[in-house]
């Protein structure tokens, strides 16, 4: 049976394959890379994550590997260690209908271990950019006959200070080799970059369609700082998620509001740049068996993170411009499916946030914390605050010694203190705690 992929010349073996896995019809992505790629080309690729970026350079890669050739022929660098393993799956896949060897190299694992596979002769190694020059000085890697280079999320990795990294590893391959170049975004660095090593590139830009934002409900809950843990915790028992990432600013933010969430009940755990490699695979196969309900995480953490069935996402942090928010946002509404994303927007978010609306050309759904009650008490109770100074002050000057208001500032009914230590409560309710640590 042939499929829109046979058309655009691959294999008939590989399309097999991708018939199998219920994959006929290539995305705009696919569709324009592929046939540029086939033909050798060099290319740069300009699309977001979710759009099938990995397939339109894998599946031409899978076309022109000699498995008879037991060396390196194709080599993908990427930026972090998840998006190495997710890769790898990828090609797995495929790589029977070719009688390709695939290896992962990258950081946090043994590498004595790696080097064991490498003996398996690899075809294709996709890795991290201080791992593959590890492996390139043991001479454990060689890539004398590498024919295929790929930077992958190349803006990223050049934010995450690999450029010198990078250059070392491109400096080790081969002249006459077809480069391949993908980022969602395109700074003056990648562009850099792409001029000084590729050749006449092809540009491949895929802006990103309505139709990916239009499958997601996208709302703006407007809260304050010291309210941001108990507004999330009244989101999540009013949405009840079936799977949910939660983004956050920092490592530390991300550690402290995952532990937050666990005293609260919920099935949640952290993923950041400070967890071995163990554990942050132990993580992600417990989220995507659904063993987690929750996922907290920052960007570069999150960067690769292909989960089915991913209902919710949160934005504790306001992501810093429109391209992380599409990022962030694309981990849900896909394959058909709806999503919802909720972000959280302080006072100082404010101008943040009309860019983003501005850039995506669409207006978030306003709501308040109130309306899931929460902040109501403390905002009285700050509202109050310059009256009873006032007072205070106005008692001083009638009274000598006198006093007004209570220890501990204003006092709710039967002399409770409203708002709690660290941060604004919730509203009273009878079967929830009242307030929480700051987030």
């Amino acid at each position: 049976m042939t499929t829109p992929f046979d058309k655009l010349g691959i294999r008939a073996e590989v399309t097999e394959q991708l018939r199998l896995q219920g994959l006929t019809t290539p995305t705009t992505v696919q569709k324009s890379a592929i046939p540029l790629l086939l033909a050798g080309r060099d290319a740069i690729v300009q699309a977001q994550t979710g759009t099938g970026k990995t397939l339109a350079f894998a599946l031409p890669i899978l076309n022109r590997i000699d498995p008879n050739n037991n060396n390196v022929q194709a080599l993908v660098v990427t930026p972090t260690r998840e998006l190495a393993i997710q890769i790898t799956q990828e090609f797995k896949k495929l790589k029977d209908a070719v009688g390709a060897n695939v290896l992962a190299a990258y950081g946090g694992q043994d590498v004595d271990a790696q080097i064991r596979k490498l003996d398996g002769r690899p075809q294709i190694v996709v890795g991290t950019p201080g791992r593959l020059l590890d492996h390139l000085r043991r001479r454990t890697i060689r890539l004398s006959e590498l024919e295929v280079l790929v930077l992958d999320e190349a803006d990223q990795m050049l934010h995450m200070g690999f450029l010198t990294e990078v250059e070392e590893l491109i400096a080790q391959t081969p002249e006459r080799r077809q480069t391949v170049l993908l980022s969602a975004t395109m700074p003056d660095s990648v562009r850099k970059l792409a001029k000084r090593y590729m050749r006449e590139p092809e540009d491949v830009t895929i802006r990103t369609e309505r139709v990916t934002l239009d499958s997601i409900r996208q709302i703006a809950v407007d809260t304050t700082d010291r309210s941001k843990q108990p507004t999330l915790i009244r989101l999540l028992e009013t949405y009840k998620p079936y799977l949910a990432v939660i983004f956050c600013r920092t490592k530390v933010r991300a550690a402290k509001l995952n532990e937050a969430l666990i005293e609260h009940g919920f099935l949640s755990d952290e993923l950041h740049g400070e967890l071995t490699q163990a554990k942050r695979e132990q993580v992600m196969k417990r989220f995507r068996d659904a063993k987690l309900q929750l996922l907290v995480c920052t960007d570069v953490a999150a960067r690769g993170i292909d989960v089915e069935g991913v209902t919710h996402v949160f934005n504790y942090d306001i992501p810093q411009d429109s391209e992380w928010y599409i990022h962030r946002i694309g981990r849900t509404g896909r394959a058909g499916q709806r999503g919802v994303a909720v972000t959280l927007v302080t006072p100082r978010d404010l101008s943040r946030l009309d860019g983003i609306e501005r850039d995506i050309d669409a207006r978030l759904e306003r709501k308040s914390m109130s309306e899931f009650g929460v902040g109501a008490a403390a905002d009285d109770h700050e509202a109050a605050q310059p009256a009873l100074r006032a007072a205070r002050d106005e008692a001083k000057n009638a009274s000598r010694g006198g006093r007004a208001g209570g220890r501990g500032g204003a006092r709710g009914e039967g002399g409770r203190s409203i708002g709690g230590r660290g941060g604004a409560g919730f509203a009273e309710r009878s079967d929830s705690r009242s307030g929480g640590r700051g987030g």
